[in-house]
């Protein structure tokens, strides 16, 4: 059983565990974040709290029953009614629909309570699952990208209140 949770300071240890053992599985397909982004990793969670606490972002982890974080789904941007839609899943947790799951719970949230009417997505080409996912979540293609100098695919959602 797990649970989609907003971002809080607690979560500081777990996140980072999750970042750590699975930085080579999210480096396969997504560009890594580098040594700077764990040695600062405290720094960087302040900041992002302070970015949700504004309202520019949330940071939503998907967390099992022990504590241990699963999964990253976050809207940031947030302007104009509109965000963009970031996730993550932990490797160990990948391919059991968690990432189905949580795009799907925090769309809902998307609408209420954040007030949005329009998220955005990109994925790589090579990047099945993710696609895979935009797909089930009512993501529709809207153009071609490259992200990190690979082809990639730009994707809309449109919410409903």
């Amino acid at each position: 059983m797990s649970e989609l949770q907003l971002l809080r300071p607690e979560h500081l240890p777990a996140l980072l565990a999750f970042e750590q053992e699975n930085r080579a599985y999210f480096a396969a397909t997504i560009p890594d974040r580098g040594d700077d982004y764990f040695a600062r990793f405290d720094e960087r969670l302040r900041a992002l709290l302070a970015e949700q606490e504004a309202g520019i972002c949330y940071f939503h982890v998907l967390v099992d029953a022990a504590g241990e974080v699963l999964g990253r789904v976050n809207l940031v941007d947030v302007e104009d009614g509109g965000a963009d839609l970031g996730y993550r899943i932990a490797e160990r947790a990948a391919g059991q629909g968690l990432a189905t799951a949580a795009v799907r719970e925090v769309s809902r949230r998307a609408v209420d309570p954040y007030g949005l009417t329009t998220l955005r997505a990109a994925t790589t080409l090579d990047n099945t699952a993710s696609r895979a996912v935009l797909a089930r979540t009512g993501f529709t293609v809207t153009g071609e990208t490259r992200l990190s100098g690979r082809p990639g695919l730009t994707y809309v959602r449109r919410l409903q209140p």
